[in-house]
């Protein structure tokens, strides 16, 4: 890549495929998956507990399988076909919602959707790495996530024209209405694996003197405390069902919830990009601690709100929080480990992540709604919480001097 090259000419082939790819699979997953919550909750009337469970063991299984897919990238020294059976067995198993009554059957989907997701995301964030000059890192994770966004925005939109035309005005999902999404959703997931499958190419992998072992004692020092800080940030960060049910339970309708969805999904695509530059600038670390602020802080609104209309407003200020934490987090991963190992470190820091989800989530459930007898705290709780640690793992990233 010539030195001349600045800004979006100097982002390679490979990262505008994955962009591509990415921005065709949300698509088609965010049209299902953001109306899944509402499906289960008013369709087949199931609990945030078991909501939170189906969320937590769905995060948690592509966690697992992250951890061996990166490592397995890195002992193979390819990436691309990882990634390409990830996003095939994920594109699989969507079509099976349009059957499925019950929750232990949206379990099922979800697990397996997640094992695709587990096996390509590690894979596919090195092949990224890989690609591109350390210079314009942040740059093209920020580009790779202002297309997933993208894509997400757009799958929504087509989510709300359907549900727009089969039930205008209803509180409620009904469960033809989700049938029809399903079926819509089967085409970009399969423009998708073909785009990968054509487009992306194999880029080398540095050979290492011996071959890498799966262990986090193999990763730097730096990388194993900001995992931990991680850790912590994400025990209270539950699954976004719980935001999305918090709005329903404030008066927000089927159309509102998407309408909300999408203007997140708008902040997100159009700061993704730009917050990626100023990262490959002013640091990761200063926009990590920009994130997490305004996320804390978001939090304790969605905790205090009284009217839909605030749901609305705190849902667009999310997307700044993910703009700003979730691309330039992935390069920050990239700046603390070698190349040859990059595979094992994104697979462990997305396992380390998703595994934190399951208690989250389930966590985020009971508190809400309590278990057995116990009635729980209400619906303000797992805010809360989730502000309250975001505030703890915010104070020890800010005492943290990474060399």
């Amino acid at each position: 890549m010539s030195p001349a090259k600045t800004g979006l000419r100097a982002l390679p082939r490979n990262v505008w495929i994955v962009t591509i790819t990415s921005f065709l699979t949300d698509v088609s997953s965010e049209m299902v998956l953001n109306l899944l919550p509402l499906f289960l909750a008013n369709v087949l009337g199931v609990k945030t507990g078991v909501i939170g469970l189906i969320e937590g063991i769905a995060e948690s299984t592509a966690s697992i399988l992250k951890v061996f897919s990166g490592w397995l990238s890195d002992r193979l020294r390819q990436r691309k076909s990882l990634t390409v059976l990830g996003y095939t067995l994920s594109s699989l198993s969507k079509p099976f919602l349009f059957f499925t009554t019950t929750w232990p059957g949206v379990l099922a989907v979800r697990f397996a959707d997640r094992v695709g997701k587990g096996i390509r995301t590690a894979p596919r964030d090195a092949l990224i790495a890989d690609s591109i000059d350390p210079r314009h890192r942040g740059l093209a994770f920020g580009l790779h996530r202002a297309g997933d966004t993208l894509g997400a925005m757009v799958g929504l939109m087509i989510a709300l024209a359907l549900v727009l035309s089969t039930q205008f005005g209803a509180v409620s999902l009904s469960q033809e209405t989700f049938q029809v999404v399903v079926l819509v959703s089967i085409i970009p997931a399969v423009l998708a694996v073909l785009v990968l499958a054509f487009g992306a190419r194999e880029v080398p992998v540095k050979e290492d003197a011996r071959p890498p072992r799966l262990s986090l004692r193999e990763m730097t020092p730096a990388f194993r405390r900001f995992l931990l800080i991680m850790a912590i940030f994400t025990l209270g960060n539950s699954a976004d069902a719980f935001l999305i049910l918090r709005a329903q339970e404030r008066g927000l309708n089927v159309a509102g919830v998407l309408g909300m969805l999408i203007t997140f999904n708008l902040v997100y695509a159009l700061i993704s990009g730009p917050a990626g530059a100023l990262s490959d600038r002013v640091g990761r670390k200063r926009l990590i601690v920009a994130g997490w602020t305004v996320y804390g802080l978001i939090y304790l609104g969605f905790a205090a709100m009284t009217e839909a209309w605030q749901a609305w407003a705190l849902y667009a200020l999310y997307g700044v929080y993910y703009a700003t934490f979730e691309g330039t987090a992935k390069a920050f991963v990239a700046d603390l480990v070698p190349p040859e190992k990059r595979g094992t470190a994104y697979g462990i820091y997305n396992a380390a992540v998703g595994l934190v989800a399951l208690p989250a989530s389930l966590l985020a459930g009971i508190v809400w709604q309590g278990i057995g007898v116990w009635p729980g705290f209400g619906p303000a709780a797992p805010f809360v919480l989730g502000a309250a640690l975001a505030l703890a793992a915010l104070a020890l990233f800010i005492r943290w001097q990474p060399a």
